[in-house]
């Protein structure tokens, strides 16, 4: 096997690691060696299940779209430098449909977004050695900024994205239902916010454990005490927002019986059709909002991460080669042991 890697999925469990052929320029890329990519829950459902709902994986597709790394040539002018850490954004919207000239591009008619079945051909992913990415979704990041960092600003972005359609929570009682990287990263902006009191609920003490360091004043294992949010629920409830990150029935009901009237529920784990509490969302009026990726956040999440403004650190709980993609793969999806696992393509 040559330096150059790709891991590339074919089927369920059929993850492989590969030669990278060099990648192909044209002028408006810039070559970049990835350093570090973080497994996301897309990419598990990818692996485990060989895509989710009606996305399924078609023909064999590079995985990944949570990456950063090292700018190792540029086009004259683009303001790049070799050298230069960046992030990548996978998001790459057309800027001709309606919903983009509307200022909307996360819904864009056409969008490409790395390591995405969606549309055949398959968008390939950022789990890969080197990558020709559009010089515009390369973020530059200060010198000195970790590549561990660097490649948390898609996640990042998704959580600020979400924290768009909830009121200012300086102030506010917030509860976090479902611990993983997405919830972490909302503790932790949630503290950065001013919230009063975060409460986090999960159904492992080890992700609830890194909540914790985040900044969760309370965190609650409903599985072992699924009573545990009781006192919540008094007056019709004393949350005043909810950030719903598990996807999971029984957490979103438990979610809306807590939250106070007008309070505001943010969707954001995604899932399948769900059954939902629809009395007590008009009874108490809540504010039931779903949100999707993210658009100008991630410029935002970038210069974040380079002034030091967030640290994420307890949530990159390992790293691994990605020569070992199969195995950080199967421990990704272990909540009893990991939160976000990052693979490391220096190594």
């Amino acid at each position: 096997m040559t330096e150059d890697l790709a891991c590339r999925l074919y089927a369920a469990h059929d993850l492989r690691i590969e030669d990278q052929p060099d990648p192909v320029l044209a002028p408006d890329l810039a070559l970049i060696r990835v350093a570090r990519g973080g497994i996301c829950g897309s990419d598990l459902h990818y692996y485990h299940n060989g895509g989710f709902g009606p996305i399924r994986v078609q023909e064999p597709i590079i995985l990944g779209h949570e990456a950063a790394g090292v700018v190792e040539a540029a086009p004259e002018g683009s303001g790049l430098r070799v050298g230069q850490l960046v992030s990548l954004s996978p998001s790459r919207p057309c800027g001709e449909c309606e919903f983009c000239k509307a200022g909307i591009e996360r819904h864009c008619l056409n969008m490409r977004f790395n390591g995405s079945a969606m549309r055949m051909p398959h968008e390939q992913g950022m789990f890969r050695s080197q990558i020709a990415h559009p010089v515009a979704q390369c973020i530059p990041l200060p010198d000195g900024t970790s590549a561990e960092a660097a490649a948390g600003a898609e996640p990042l972005s998704v959580c600020l994205h979400a924290l768009t359609h909830a009121p200012d929570l300086r102030g506010q009682r917030v509860l976090i239902t479902g611990a993983g990287p997405i919830g972490a990263i909302c503790t932790a902006l949630a503290r950065l916010r001013g919230a009063a009191e975060i409460v986090v609920t999960d159904v492992q003490d080890f992700t609830l454990g890194i909540a914790k360091q985040l900044g969760a004043d309370r965190v609650v294992n409903v599985m072992t005490n699924p009573d545990g949010l009781a006192d919540y629920a008094a007056n019709k409830g004393r949350i005043d927002v909810v950030l719903e990150c598990s996807a999971n029935a029984h957490a979103i009901a438990g979610a809306i019986a807590v939250t106070r009237p007008q309070g505001t529920v943010v969707q954001i784990g995604v899932g399948g059709s769900t059954a939902l509490p629809l009395n007590l969302i008009v009874s108490k009026e809540l504010k039931f909002v779903g949100t999707h990726r993210f658009d100008v956040e991630f410029l935002e999440a970038v210069r974040m991460i380079g002034a030091g403004e967030i640290d994420l650190t307890p949530m990159v709980t390992q790293v691994l080669s990605a020569r070992e993609a199969v195995r950080a793969f199967d421990l990704a999806g272990d909540r009893a042991q990991a939160v976000k696992v990052q693979l490391d393509f220096a190594a």
